[in-house]
């Protein structure tokens, strides 16, 4: 529970209403060293936790694959308004750890914004609703998540017909223009339940003038594409693939600098020397496998060790000591310690 009560979910309206409206967090203003050395303990404290809690509220977001994303879900919102035939969705389909989640949810915080700017004072309105698919997910489970989200006061003894009719008459009446789907790969098509669900959505998509979004791993793979539901997907739906960061090209590189330039700038540490990111960047590559979510954990986590240490500043030392995730800690190999040549050796060299 935070200080300001409990927290909701995102996949609920309170949950979402408190995400669009949340701004970055402000950074903790750096007391110089003589008002450091002021401070008692429990002051210390205080202050240490106030940058402790802004480093790890901190998103990265100013990604290619982002940019992208959030770029052709607002230019498809524009395109389908209006529209109840021939309207396109998005899928968003990538690795664990690519920013799926962030992209669609940031498209969803941009147009939610969007509308209340275009229509100042409206009430009632539900422009964007999120869910996220239940694991086994049936046609009934996710016409209950739409409907909890709205505060439809529906229960599991109704019916699945008029659960279904229920959500999508409100959805209709708050004037939702835009439905995120996340988790979607829960959903195999070539499963009863699976196709079953997918036909769910498939209804609301026809019945509701919204776009649609929907972000889950490596969907191809999954089996969303095939069969005869997959290639009505493949049909009305614009897919964009997110993937680890690159390192290879030096456009590539330059998107790379500037993302950890920009952590580096919002890092609340007193002696961490600007820089010091940039110059290991390679390793930071190399131990995050471009995994922009284990970047993310490893600077953060990093500079919260480092005021809990009393350093001050992000070394190598912090960076190796953070235990990333899984996929990340398995894809790094680090290199092995150069051996001291030997006195016979040194003797045969040049």
């Amino acid at each position: 529970m935070s200080a300001d009560g409990p927290r909701h979910p995102l996949a609920t309206r309170e949950g979402w209403a408190a995400f669009v409206s949340r701004s970055r967090p402000e950074p903790p203003r750096l007391l110089a060293a003589a008002d450091l050395e002021r401070l008692d303990a429990a002051e210390r404290e205080i202050y240490d936790d106030a940058r402790m809690d802004y480093h790890s509220e901190l998103q990265l977001v100013a990604t290619p694959d982002i940019r992208k994303i959030t770029t052709t879900g607002a230019k498809l919102i524009v395109n389908n308004r209006g529209k109840q035939l021939g309207r396109r969705g998005l899928i968003v389909s990538g690795p664990s750890g690519t920013g799926k989640s962030t992209s669609i949810t940031q498209l969803g915080r941009i147009h939610h914004v969007e509308t209340e700017r275009r229509r100042p004072g409206s009430t009632g309105r539900i422009p964007v609703v999120y869910i996220i698919v239940p694991p086994a997910a049936t046609p009934k489970m996710l016409a209950i998540e739409i409907a909890a989200f709205l505060g439809l006061p529906v229960s599991s003894r109704d019916g699945q017909h008029a659960i279904t009719q229920a959500v999508a008459e409100v959805l209709r009446k708050v004037g939702c223009s835009l439905i995120l789907v996340d988790e979607v790969h829960r959903l195999d098509l070539r499963t009863r339940n699976g196709a079953a669900a997918s036909d769910q959505l498939k209804y609301f998509f026809d019945s509701i003038s919204a776009t649609f979004a929907y972000a889950g791993l490596d969907l191809a793979e999954n089996g969303m594409f095939a069969g005869m539901r997959g290639r009505q997907i493949a049909g009305r739906f614009i897919s964009v693939t997110t993937s680890a960061f690159g390192y290879s090209t030096p456009d590539e590189q330059a998107d790379r600098a500037r993302l950890v330039a920009t952590i580096e700038e919002s890092l609340r540490l007193h002696r961490h020397k600007p820089g010091t990111l940039l110059r290991l960047a390679p390793y930071l590559h190399q131990r995050t496998g471009g995994m922009i979510g284990s970047l993310d954990q490893l600077l953060h986590e990093a500079a919260n060790d480092a005021i809990a240490d009393g350093t001050e500043k992000i070394t190598r030392k912090h960076l190796d000591a953070v235990i990333l995730d899984t996929a990340a800690e398995e894809q790094y190999r680090p290199p092995a310690p150069r051996r001291p040549a030997t006195a016979a050796a040194r003797k045969a060299g040049p």
